[in-house]
């Protein structure tokens, strides 16, 4: 083999290690991202979503030495800005605090354009909570036995509002009407600030709502909690009784926040981001922030929260079937 030969064929493998070189060094993308970070939020800024995200993204940005900047997205129950980030950048630098009916309910009801499982990588656990029926206090309801007893008195009459179809907030609402033989009609708003809005203003008859949203309205006396959808009573509000004390025993759910990337992110930025999202959730600081909106940080494994949304479905799975629920 002739000189010049041999020195081409070096030159062709040599080019052909480099292309691989790159190609590896593009798919290892380094963590941080080297670039500003955008955490999405599927609902309207001032819900318990956006007052999450933006206490855990101010710690998150300092603990990286990145800017981490909070965008709302809201629509379609949180679908929307779930779909962005399944199709959108695969560099690391989006990530979402999802929620519940996206990930959990939506695919039960209805054709997404993506696959929350095979498009959507699960990060860690965020937070978990339970949710407070609240009336306007001008109502005059002091109790869930006296609403309980104005629902029965006209069935369809009374409504509660929602942060949309499927969500968390729409199917403790059915979870109720089930439970308790009544009938109040689901009025679905597309976050929570738009959904207390009307509750305040009387439009709407009460609110499954979160704690955080719920609580200044609490605090100013414009509304009235009058029970807790969890299986126990919470820190913040612990003189409120819940649902199951309140005469329908065995009634327990709660509401929960995950983060979550587009699965087309490599393996070590995905591990990246859950190293840093769960130093946060256990940072002291932050657990006490979050505590005072009844949030209660759960973090974990990529793998712990895969199993948590699996299990969580087929529990909505039955409440959707025997209600009858539909996206309309």
């Amino acid at each position: 083999m002739g000189f010049l030969l041999r020195q081409r064929l070096f030159v062709c493998k040599l080019s052909l290690l480099v292309a691989g070189f790159l190609v590896l060094s593009s798919h290892a993308q380094e963590f941080p991202p080297k670039k500003t970070v955008t955490m999405y939020v599927g609902f309207a800024a001032g819900g318990g979503t956006d007052t999450a995200a933006r206490i855990i993204a101010k710690k998150l940005g300092e603990n990286i030495g990145q800017s981490v900047i909070v965008e709302n997205r809201a629509g379609a129950g949180g679908n929307i800005v779930h779909g962005t980030v399944a199709t959108g950048p695969t560099d690391g630098s989006v990530i979402l605090l999802g929620s519940i009916g996206p990930l959990s309910i939506a695919p039960l009801m209805m054709k997404l354009p993506y696959d929350p499982v095979k498009d959507l990588a699960p990060l860690t656990m965020g937070v978990a909570f339970p949710n407070v029926l609240v009336v306007p206090s001008e109502s005059g309801i002091k109790s869930l036995k006296e609403f309980v007893e104005l629902a029965k008195k006209d069935p369809g009459k009374l409504t509660f509002a929602s942060t949309g179809n499927g969500s968390a907030s729409h199917l403790q609402g059915e979870l109720f009407n089930s439970l308790a033989k009544i009938e109040v009609t689901h009025v679905p708003y597309k976050g929570g600030n738009p959904a207390m809005i009307d509750v305040l203003g009387g439009r709407v008859n009460c609110y499954y709502s979160t704690i955080s949203s719920a609580m200044p309205h609490i605090k100013s006396g414009k509304l009235r909690p009058i029970a807790i959808t969890s299986s126990k009573r919470i820190e913040a509000l612990p003189n409120v009784p819940t649902i199951a004390e309140s005469g329908f025993p065995g009634f327990d759910s709660s509401n929960w926040y995950a983060f979550v990337a587009s699965s087309k992110l490599s393996e070590s930025m995905l591990d990246g981001w859950n190293k840093e999202l769960v130093k946060v959730l256990n940072d002291k600081e932050i657990i006490s922030a979050l505590k005072e909106h009844g949030l209660y940080p759960l973090p974990g494994s990529r793998d712990d929260l895969k199993k948590y949304i699996a299990k969580d479905t087929q529990t909505w799975a039955k409440i959707i079937q025997e209600r009858h629920i539909t996206n309309d």
